[in-house]
Protein backbone atom coordinates (compact mmCIF):
# COMPACT_ATOMS: atom_id res chain seq x y z
CA UNK A 1 0.00 0.00 0.00
CA UNK A 2 1.32 3.42 -1.01
CA UNK A 3 3.02 5.49 2.06
CA UNK A 4 0.82 8.44 1.75
CA UNK A 5 -2.35 6.17 2.97
CA UNK A 6 -0.33 5.74 5.84
CA UNK A 7 0.12 9.77 6.29
CA UNK A 8 -3.65 10.26 5.71
CA UNK A 9 -4.29 7.81 8.50
CA UNK A 10 -2.35 9.37 11.12
CA UNK A 11 -4.60 12.50 10.19
CA UNK A 12 -7.61 10.60 10.72
CA UNK A 13 -5.96 8.83 14.19
CA UNK A 14 -5.96 12.63 15.79
CA UNK A 15 -9.54 13.24 13.91
CA UNK A 16 -10.97 10.32 15.59
CA UNK A 17 -9.61 10.79 19.32
CA UNK A 18 -11.31 13.64 19.03
CA UNK A 19 -14.68 12.10 17.49
CA UNK A 20 -14.41 9.40 20.49
CA UNK A 21 -12.55 11.02 23.27
CA UNK A 22 -15.94 12.49 24.54
CA UNK A 23 -17.31 8.72 25.59
CA UNK A 24 -14.46 9.07 28.58
CA UNK A 25 -15.10 12.70 29.22
CA UNK A 26 -19.28 12.98 29.48
CA UNK A 27 -19.17 12.74 33.47
CA UNK A 28 -16.44 15.22 33.76
CA UNK A 29 -18.12 18.14 30.91
CA UNK A 30 -21.66 17.41 32.47
CA UNK A 31 -20.34 18.30 35.99
CA UNK A 32 -18.26 21.42 34.70
CA UNK A 33 -20.76 22.60 32.54
CA UNK A 34 -23.89 22.02 34.73
CA UNK A 35 -25.83 20.24 32.01
CA UNK A 36 -27.23 16.48 32.13
CA UNK A 37 -25.54 12.95 31.18
CA UNK A 38 -28.03 13.15 28.18
CA UNK A 39 -27.26 16.96 27.65
CA UNK A 40 -23.94 16.34 27.17
CA UNK A 41 -24.10 13.33 25.09
CA UNK A 42 -25.26 15.66 22.59
CA UNK A 43 -21.94 16.79 21.50
CA UNK A 44 -21.03 13.16 19.81
CA UNK A 45 -24.52 13.79 18.10
CA UNK A 46 -23.59 17.69 17.01
CA UNK A 47 -20.09 16.67 16.19
CA UNK A 48 -21.74 13.74 14.07
CA UNK A 49 -24.51 15.58 12.50
CA UNK A 50 -21.94 18.59 11.34
CA UNK A 51 -20.00 15.48 9.58
CA UNK A 52 -23.33 14.09 7.66
CA UNK A 53 -23.95 17.95 6.65
CA UNK A 54 -20.29 18.88 6.03
CA UNK A 55 -18.93 16.11 3.82
CA UNK A 56 -21.15 16.44 0.93
CA UNK A 57 -20.85 20.69 0.55
CA UNK A 58 -16.98 20.89 1.69
CA UNK A 59 -16.37 17.90 -1.14
CA UNK A 60 -18.82 20.13 -3.74
CA UNK A 61 -17.34 23.65 -2.57
CA UNK A 62 -13.86 22.08 -2.90
CA UNK A 63 -14.09 19.59 -5.48
CA UNK A 64 -11.31 20.88 -7.85
CA UNK A 65 -9.21 21.96 -5.84
CA UNK A 66 -6.08 20.02 -5.19
CA UNK A 67 -6.58 17.42 -2.11
CA UNK A 68 -3.66 18.78 -0.19
CA UNK A 69 -5.04 22.32 -0.24
CA UNK A 70 -7.95 20.86 0.85
CA UNK A 71 -6.58 18.77 4.00
CA UNK A 72 -4.67 21.41 5.50
CA UNK A 73 -7.19 23.84 5.15
CA UNK A 74 -9.82 21.45 7.28
CA UNK A 75 -7.09 20.42 9.68
CA UNK A 76 -6.70 23.99 10.38
CA UNK A 77 -10.11 24.54 11.25
CA UNK A 78 -10.60 21.26 12.97
CA UNK A 79 -7.83 22.77 15.26
CA UNK A 80 -8.56 26.42 15.73
CA UNK A 81 -12.49 24.69 17.09
CA UNK A 82 -10.34 22.97 19.70
CA UNK A 83 -8.76 25.28 20.79
CA UNK A 84 -11.63 27.60 21.41
CA UNK A 85 -13.71 24.64 22.96
CA UNK A 86 -10.41 24.13 25.35
CA UNK A 87 -11.09 27.58 26.65
CA UNK A 88 -15.07 28.26 26.54
CA UNK A 89 -17.33 28.27 30.00
CA UNK A 90 -20.10 27.78 28.35
CA UNK A 91 -21.85 24.50 26.67
CA UNK A 92 -23.44 26.20 24.65
CA UNK A 93 -20.12 27.61 22.84
CA UNK A 94 -18.33 24.14 23.00
CA UNK A 95 -21.42 22.37 21.30
CA UNK A 96 -20.83 24.98 18.32
CA UNK A 97 -17.49 24.33 18.26
CA UNK A 98 -17.93 20.80 18.38
CA UNK A 99 -20.13 21.29 14.98
CA UNK A 100 -17.33 23.30 13.27
CA UNK A 101 -14.73 20.82 14.08
CA UNK A 102 -17.34 18.14 12.63
CA UNK A 103 -17.16 20.57 9.33
CA UNK A 104 -13.31 20.58 9.14
CA UNK A 105 -13.26 16.33 9.93
CA UNK A 106 -16.15 15.76 7.05
CA UNK A 107 -13.81 17.98 4.78
CA UNK A 108 -10.96 16.30 5.29
CA UNK A 109 -12.36 12.29 5.81
CA UNK A 110 -14.63 12.97 2.63
CA UNK A 111 -11.31 14.11 0.65
CA UNK A 112 -9.22 11.60 2.29
CA UNK A 113 -11.93 8.40 1.30
CA UNK A 114 -11.62 9.88 -2.61
CA UNK A 115 -8.18 10.53 -3.04
CA UNK A 116 -7.23 6.69 -1.50
CA UNK A 117 -9.48 5.25 -3.97
CA UNK A 118 -7.22 6.71 -6.58
CA UNK A 119 -4.00 5.26 -4.74
CA UNK A 120 -4.40 1.75 -5.20
CA UNK A 121 -5.91 -0.30 -8.14
CA UNK A 122 -10.09 -0.40 -8.71
CA UNK A 123 -10.23 -3.97 -6.71
CA UNK A 124 -8.34 -2.90 -4.03
CA UNK A 125 -10.77 -0.24 -2.55
CA UNK A 126 -12.20 -2.32 0.67
CA UNK A 127 -8.07 -2.78 1.92
CA UNK A 128 -7.22 1.43 1.22
CA UNK A 129 -10.40 1.91 3.58
CA UNK A 130 -9.26 -0.24 5.90
CA UNK A 131 -6.31 1.71 6.26
CA UNK A 132 -8.03 4.93 6.51
CA UNK A 133 -9.97 3.53 9.71
CA UNK A 134 -7.58 1.72 11.11
CA UNK A 135 -6.85 5.43 12.30
CA UNK A 136 -9.87 5.45 14.27
CA UNK A 137 -9.92 2.42 15.72
CA UNK A 138 -6.05 3.11 16.79
CA UNK A 139 -7.71 5.90 18.19
CA UNK A 140 -10.03 4.25 20.52
CA UNK A 141 -7.05 1.84 21.48
CA UNK A 142 -4.60 4.94 22.12
CA UNK A 143 -6.14 8.01 21.81
CA UNK A 144 -9.21 7.95 23.73
CA UNK A 145 -7.85 6.16 27.06
CA UNK A 146 -5.01 8.38 26.58
CA UNK A 147 -7.36 11.03 26.64
CA UNK A 148 -9.61 10.14 29.35
CA UNK A 149 -6.08 9.55 31.70
CA UNK A 150 -5.00 13.16 30.77
CA UNK A 151 -9.12 14.70 31.32
CA UNK A 152 -8.93 12.62 34.56
CA UNK A 153 -5.56 13.95 35.84
CA UNK A 154 -5.65 17.32 34.37
CA UNK A 155 -9.24 18.47 33.30
CA UNK A 156 -11.27 17.71 29.87
CA UNK A 157 -9.96 20.95 28.80
CA UNK A 158 -6.66 19.71 28.57
CA UNK A 159 -7.42 16.15 26.33
CA UNK A 160 -9.14 19.35 23.50
CA UNK A 161 -5.77 21.17 23.94
CA UNK A 162 -3.51 17.91 23.30
CA UNK A 163 -5.65 17.06 20.33
CA UNK A 164 -4.51 20.77 19.15
CA UNK A 165 -1.35 20.31 19.13
CA UNK A 166 -1.70 17.05 17.65
CA UNK A 167 -2.72 18.35 14.29
CA UNK A 168 1.02 19.68 14.00
CA UNK A 169 2.64 16.18 13.30
CA UNK A 170 -0.85 15.75 11.00
CA UNK A 171 -0.22 18.11 8.83
CA UNK A 172 3.82 17.98 8.48
CA UNK A 173 2.64 14.23 7.71
CA UNK A 174 0.02 15.67 4.53
CA UNK A 175 2.97 18.35 3.42
CA UNK A 176 5.62 15.51 2.60
CA UNK A 177 2.87 13.03 1.23
CA UNK A 178 0.96 14.98 -1.07
CA UNK A 179 2.13 16.64 -3.79
CA UNK A 180 1.40 20.53 -3.99
CA UNK A 181 -0.62 20.09 -8.29
CA UNK A 182 -2.12 16.67 -7.16
CA UNK A 183 -5.66 16.29 -8.44
CA UNK A 184 -8.90 14.99 -7.27
CA UNK A 185 -9.40 11.40 -8.50
CA UNK A 186 -11.07 13.22 -11.64
CA UNK A 187 -9.38 15.93 -13.11
CA UNK A 188 -11.08 19.17 -14.28
CA UNK A 189 -11.85 17.83 -17.73
CA UNK A 190 -12.93 14.24 -16.86
CA UNK A 191 -14.81 14.79 -13.92
CA UNK A 192 -18.61 14.23 -13.94
CA UNK A 193 -20.78 17.44 -13.17
CA UNK A 194 -21.57 17.64 -10.08
CA UNK A 195 -25.45 17.84 -11.13
CA UNK A 196 -24.67 14.10 -12.39
CA UNK A 197 -22.93 12.97 -9.37
CA UNK A 198 -25.43 14.04 -6.89
CA UNK A 199 -27.61 12.16 -9.43
CA UNK A 200 -26.19 8.94 -7.93
CA UNK A 201 -27.99 9.31 -4.81
CA UNK A 202 -31.12 8.13 -6.32
CA UNK A 203 -30.11 5.11 -7.50
CA UNK A 204 -31.28 2.14 -5.18
CA UNK A 205 -27.94 0.25 -4.41
CA UNK A 206 -26.33 3.69 -3.20
CA UNK A 207 -29.16 4.75 -1.26
CA UNK A 208 -29.66 0.83 0.61
CA UNK A 209 -25.60 1.06 1.06
CA UNK A 210 -26.05 4.22 2.67
CA UNK A 211 -28.77 3.17 5.17
CA UNK A 212 -27.06 -0.07 6.19
CA UNK A 213 -23.83 1.77 6.95
CA UNK A 214 -25.92 3.83 9.11
CA UNK A 215 -27.76 1.59 10.95
CA UNK A 216 -24.95 -0.05 11.77
CA UNK A 217 -22.62 2.69 12.97
CA UNK A 218 -25.52 3.94 15.02
CA UNK A 219 -25.80 1.06 17.03
CA UNK A 220 -21.67 1.56 17.91
CA UNK A 221 -22.28 4.67 18.79
CA UNK A 222 -25.49 4.47 21.07
CA UNK A 223 -23.02 2.03 23.14
CA UNK A 224 -20.07 3.56 22.54
CA UNK A 225 -20.83 6.99 23.70
CA UNK A 226 -22.37 5.86 26.82
CA UNK A 227 -19.83 3.37 27.90
CA UNK A 228 -18.66 5.38 30.97
CA UNK A 229 -21.86 5.05 33.41
CA UNK A 230 -21.90 1.47 32.15
CA UNK A 231 -18.88 0.52 33.46
CA UNK A 232 -18.89 2.70 36.71
CA UNK A 233 -22.63 2.52 37.52
CA UNK A 234 -24.07 -0.36 35.93
CA UNK A 235 -21.17 -2.95 36.37
CA UNK A 236 -19.97 -0.74 39.61
CA UNK A 237 -16.01 -0.62 38.49
CA UNK A 238 -13.94 1.89 39.33
CA UNK A 239 -13.53 5.22 37.39
CA UNK A 240 -10.07 4.04 36.32
CA UNK A 241 -11.74 1.02 34.52
CA UNK A 242 -13.19 3.45 31.69
CA UNK A 243 -10.19 3.99 29.73
CA UNK A 244 -9.40 0.30 29.69
CA UNK A 245 -12.81 -0.78 28.93
CA UNK A 246 -11.92 1.99 25.83
CA UNK A 247 -8.84 0.50 25.35
CA UNK A 248 -10.77 -3.24 24.88
CA UNK A 249 -13.66 -1.95 22.80
CA UNK A 250 -11.13 -0.36 20.01
CA UNK A 251 -8.42 -3.28 20.16
CA UNK A 252 -11.77 -5.22 18.78
CA UNK A 253 -12.50 -2.53 16.36
CA UNK A 254 -8.77 -2.38 15.12
CA UNK A 255 -8.87 -6.34 14.48
CA UNK A 256 -12.52 -5.80 13.00
CA UNK A 257 -11.05 -3.27 10.52
CA UNK A 258 -8.46 -5.02 9.59
CA UNK A 259 -9.67 -8.91 8.94
CA UNK A 260 -12.85 -6.82 6.96
CA UNK A 261 -10.49 -5.00 4.98
CA UNK A 262 -8.67 -8.21 3.24
CA UNK A 263 -12.57 -9.93 2.84
CA UNK A 264 -14.68 -6.45 2.08
CA UNK A 265 -13.49 -6.68 -1.82
CA UNK A 266 -14.21 -10.09 -2.64
CA UNK A 267 -16.18 -11.61 0.12
CA UNK A 268 -18.22 -8.62 1.92
CA UNK A 269 -21.17 -11.43 1.47
CA UNK A 270 -19.92 -13.72 3.28
CA UNK A 271 -18.75 -11.32 6.13
CA UNK A 272 -22.31 -9.35 6.54
CA UNK A 273 -24.22 -12.58 6.63
CA UNK A 274 -22.09 -13.93 9.28
CA UNK A 275 -21.41 -11.48 11.19
CA UNK A 276 -25.05 -9.09 10.68
CA UNK A 277 -26.30 -11.85 13.45
CA UNK A 278 -23.44 -11.99 15.54
CA UNK A 279 -23.61 -8.68 15.74
CA UNK A 280 -27.35 -8.24 16.85
CA UNK A 281 -26.92 -11.51 19.35
CA UNK A 282 -23.79 -9.45 20.74
CA UNK A 283 -25.94 -6.14 21.54
CA UNK A 284 -28.51 -8.32 23.52
CA UNK A 285 -25.88 -10.43 25.32
CA UNK A 286 -24.18 -7.25 26.55
CA UNK A 287 -27.13 -5.35 27.92
CA UNK A 288 -28.07 -9.01 29.44
CA UNK A 289 -24.65 -9.45 31.31
CA UNK A 290 -23.05 -5.59 31.51
CA UNK A 291 -23.43 -6.06 35.45
CA UNK A 292 -20.82 -8.78 34.90
CA UNK A 293 -17.76 -7.43 34.90
CA UNK A 294 -15.70 -10.33 32.83
CA UNK A 295 -18.77 -11.03 30.47
CA UNK A 296 -18.84 -6.88 30.35
CA UNK A 297 -15.19 -6.81 28.94
CA UNK A 298 -15.45 -9.80 26.51
CA UNK A 299 -18.44 -8.64 24.95
CA UNK A 300 -16.92 -4.99 24.58
CA UNK A 301 -14.07 -6.74 22.66
CA UNK A 302 -16.48 -8.70 20.42
CA UNK A 303 -18.58 -5.98 19.83
CA UNK A 304 -15.77 -3.60 18.89
CA UNK A 305 -14.68 -6.28 16.53
CA UNK A 306 -17.85 -7.30 15.05
CA UNK A 307 -19.37 -3.76 14.51
CA UNK A 308 -16.37 -2.24 12.81
CA UNK A 309 -15.99 -5.15 10.61
CA UNK A 310 -19.64 -5.42 9.48
CA UNK A 311 -19.30 -1.58 9.48
CA UNK A 312 -16.29 -0.48 7.32
CA UNK A 313 -17.76 -3.30 5.09
CA UNK A 314 -21.10 -1.73 4.30
CA UNK A 315 -18.93 1.71 3.97
CA UNK A 316 -16.90 -0.35 1.38
CA UNK A 317 -19.82 -1.25 -0.64
CA UNK A 318 -20.37 2.43 -0.70
CA UNK A 319 -17.80 3.03 -2.50
CA UNK A 320 -18.35 0.93 -4.94
CA UNK A 321 -21.93 1.94 -5.54
CA UNK A 322 -20.74 5.11 -5.49
CA UNK A 323 -18.26 4.86 -8.09
CA UNK A 324 -20.05 7.14 -10.69
CA UNK A 325 -19.31 9.96 -8.63
CA UNK A 326 -15.75 10.00 -8.47
CA UNK A 327 -15.12 13.58 -6.60
CA UNK A 328 -18.11 13.09 -4.24
CA UNK A 329 -18.04 9.10 -3.07
CA UNK A 330 -16.12 9.52 -0.27
CA UNK A 331 -18.22 12.18 1.13
CA UNK A 332 -21.43 9.93 0.64
CA UNK A 333 -19.71 7.32 2.63
CA UNK A 334 -18.70 9.56 5.51
CA UNK A 335 -22.24 11.22 5.04
CA UNK A 336 -23.61 7.46 6.11
CA UNK A 337 -20.75 6.68 8.92
CA UNK A 338 -22.14 9.73 10.56
CA UNK A 339 -25.48 10.07 9.72
CA UNK A 340 -25.60 7.20 12.54
CA UNK A 341 -22.86 8.48 14.46
CA UNK A 342 -25.59 11.52 15.00
CA UNK A 343 -28.45 9.38 15.47
CA UNK A 344 -27.68 6.53 17.54
CA UNK A 345 -26.15 8.86 20.59
CA UNK A 346 -29.67 10.87 20.52
CA UNK A 347 -31.80 7.78 20.38
CA UNK A 348 -29.22 6.85 23.61
CA UNK A 349 -30.06 9.85 25.05
CA UNK A 350 -33.49 9.74 24.71
CA UNK A 351 -33.94 6.33 26.53
CA UNK A 352 -31.37 7.68 29.28
CA UNK A 353 -33.63 11.16 29.21
CA UNK A 354 -37.12 9.07 29.77
CA UNK A 355 -35.89 6.94 32.30
CA UNK A 356 -35.14 3.44 30.23
CA UNK A 357 -31.97 3.37 32.40
CA UNK A 358 -28.32 3.07 31.92
CA UNK A 359 -28.63 0.55 29.38
CA UNK A 360 -31.00 2.05 27.28
CA UNK A 361 -28.36 2.83 24.35
CA UNK A 362 -26.94 -0.88 24.16
CA UNK A 363 -30.60 -1.75 23.66
CA UNK A 364 -31.16 1.13 20.99
CA UNK A 365 -27.76 -0.87 19.51
CA UNK A 366 -29.56 -3.96 19.35
CA UNK A 367 -32.95 -2.61 17.62
CA UNK A 368 -30.95 -0.72 14.66
CA UNK A 369 -29.00 -3.71 13.78
CA UNK A 370 -32.02 -5.89 13.73
CA UNK A 371 -33.47 -3.13 11.43
CA UNK A 372 -30.17 -3.48 9.30
CA UNK A 373 -30.33 -6.98 8.97
CA UNK A 374 -34.01 -6.90 7.84
CA UNK A 375 -32.79 -4.38 4.88
CA UNK A 376 -29.88 -6.64 3.80
CA UNK A 377 -31.58 -8.98 1.77
CA UNK A 378 -32.86 -6.04 -0.68
CA UNK A 379 -29.09 -5.31 -0.60
CA UNK A 380 -28.48 -8.20 -1.86
CA UNK A 381 -30.52 -8.05 -4.72
CA UNK A 382 -29.39 -4.66 -5.32
CA UNK A 383 -25.98 -5.79 -5.77
CA UNK A 384 -26.61 -8.61 -8.19
CA UNK A 385 -28.55 -6.31 -10.76
CA UNK A 386 -24.56 -4.79 -11.24
CA UNK A 387 -22.66 -7.65 -12.15
CA UNK A 388 -19.43 -5.52 -12.12
CA UNK A 389 -17.76 -5.66 -8.61
CA UNK A 390 -20.80 -8.22 -7.33
CA UNK A 391 -18.83 -9.56 -4.55
CA UNK A 392 -18.35 -6.22 -3.06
Amino acid sequence: MPFALYLLALAVFVMGTSEFMLAGLLPAIATELDVPLGTAGLLTSAFALGMVIGAPVMAAFARRWPPRLTLLLCLFLFAASHVIGAITPLFSILLITRVLGALANAGFLAVALSAAGTLVPENQKGRALSILLAGTTLATITGVPAGALLGTAMGWRTTFWAIAVLCIPAAIGILRGLGPTARQPADASGAPRLRLELGELATPRLILALGLGALVNGGAFAAFTFLAPVVTEHAQLAEGWIPVALVIFGSGSFLGVTLAGRLADRHSGAVLAVGGPLLLAGWIALALSASHPGALMILLFVQGALSFGVGSTLITQVLYAASGAPTMGGSYATAALNTGAAAGPALGAFGLATGLGLLSPIWVASALTAIALLIMPLAGRARAKHPANANC
